[in-house]
């Protein structure tokens, strides 16, 4: 089954996603901050990354240069509910290090799973 790896450092948001990716039978990781998500990153198969920009101690840009480094061929989903920028400020960052789709929060369970699944290869619609 593929892995997926969660980053949030909101717990709730996190183990919704986490919740919801299990019950589409995939296996499914969680990570509360970059450092730990890189961790988890350099010693697990991760097949697609799932990445909230604003966190503590890694934000979501430099997780996601870091995930680059390591694979460049990475699949990386990233997404914001804003900061300092809006959120879609963010998301065009994140885009430009690499992030496949970019969302704003609140996230549609649906339509980030439709992106999973096109980056597994397993969709062809391009959302």
């Amino acid at each position: 089954m593929p892995l997926i790896l969660i980053i949030d450092d909101d717990p709730m948001i996190r183990e919704m996603l986490i919740t919801a990716f299990h019950q589409e039978n995939y296996d499914v990781m969680g990570a509360d901050n970059g450092k730990t998500a890189l961790d988890i990153f350099r010693t697990e198969d991760v097949d697609v990354v799932i990445t909230d920009i604003i966190m503590p101690d890694m934000e979501g840009i430099e997780t996601i240069r870091e995930f680059r480094k390591i694979k460049p061929d990475a699949k990386i989903i990233a997404f914001s509910g804003g900061g300092s920028l809006a959120p879609d400020g963010y998301l065009k960052i994140a885009s430009s290090m690499g992030a496949q789709y970019t969302f704003q929060k609140p996230i549609s369970i649906k339509v980030l799973s439709e992106a999973v699944k096109d980056l597994l290869g397993s969709c062809k619609k391009k959302l």
